[in-house]
Order: structure tokens, then C-alpha cells, then sequence
């Protein structure tokens, strides 16, 4: 089996900042295109302008802030990357950009920002482990 597209899903939360470290250290060995895709919360919907713009800037600034270090790990590997930031559920937004990218692999962190005590795995990570079509390595 050949891996030809990898998705990397990113949060800001030191799980996610293993698993681009073991997905750099992965990629040395391996010629793929790699998505790096990061989920931000939903866009207000009852706010009128100017809130609404100045809303949708500061989430999209948060998100720009949290993927930059990211980025940034990538391009000191030598790694070229596709972004996706995106609205929505995070389980479910990975599983349908890995369905339509027709990604061979999901990389993810075992937990997230969250990081409740007493969960083994993440609840978007276990939301992607159950739906995903391909296969996802979760990184500790």
C-alpha cells in the first residue's frame, strides 16, 4: 500500500503538535501530499454588521494564530503543505475533506484542547476514528 495523500488534523493542543512532529518524521520516508486541515467553531449567525465582520475576523485571526507554528514545522522540514481551515464540527469536517480528498491516511492527536480528564481518546478523535473511510493514526 502507498500513501499518496495524508491529512493532518491540527487543534493548537500538544497532542496535535505531536502528532505533525511524528507526521514530519513519517513523511521523510514517504513522497505525499500532505493536507494540513485545522476546524474552527461556527460563525455567528444572530449578529448583524459590523458584529457579524468583526466576529468572522477575529475567529478566522484565532485560527491563522493557532495554524502559523504549525505551518512553521512543515516549512523547517522542507515539507510543502495544502491548508484547509474550516468551519464546523471538527469530527465531522475531517472525515468528509479526507472523503473528498480521497485522503489514504488521517493524522491526529489522541485529544485535544479539551484534554477532560478520564478520557482515553478525544471525542473528535473517536468521532473521526468511527466514520473515517481510510485509515487514522492517532499519536499520543
Amino acid at each position: 500500500m502507498q500513501l499518496q495523500k495524508i491529512l493532518i488534523a491540527v487543534d493548537g493542543s500538544e497532542h496535535s503538535k505531536r502528532a505533525v512532529e511524528y507526521a514530519i518524521e513519517l513523511l521523510k520516508m514517504l513522497q505525499a501530499d500532505i493536507i494540513l486541515i485545522h476546524c474552527h467553531r461556527n460563525y455567528p449567525t444572530l449578529l448583524g454588521e459590523p458584529y457579524l465582520q468583526q466576529a468572522i475576523n477575529k475567529i478566522n485571526q484565532e485560527a491563522e494564530t493557532l495554524v502559523k507554528p504549525f505551518r512553521e514545522l512543515f516549512r523547517k522540514a522542507n515539507i510543502a503543505i495544502t491548508e484547509r481551515i474550516m468551519e464546523g464540527r471538527a469530527g465531522e469536517v475531517i472525515v468528509a475533506v479526507a472523503d473528498t480528498e480521497k485522503a489514504d491516511l488521517i493524522i491526529m492527536g489522541s485529544r485535544g484542547l479539551s484534554d477532560l480528564e478520564g478520557l482515553i481518546v478525544g471525542s473528535v478523535t473517536h468521532r473521526v476514528l468511527h466514520a473515517a473511510s481510510c485509515p487514522v493514526l492517532v499519536v499520543r
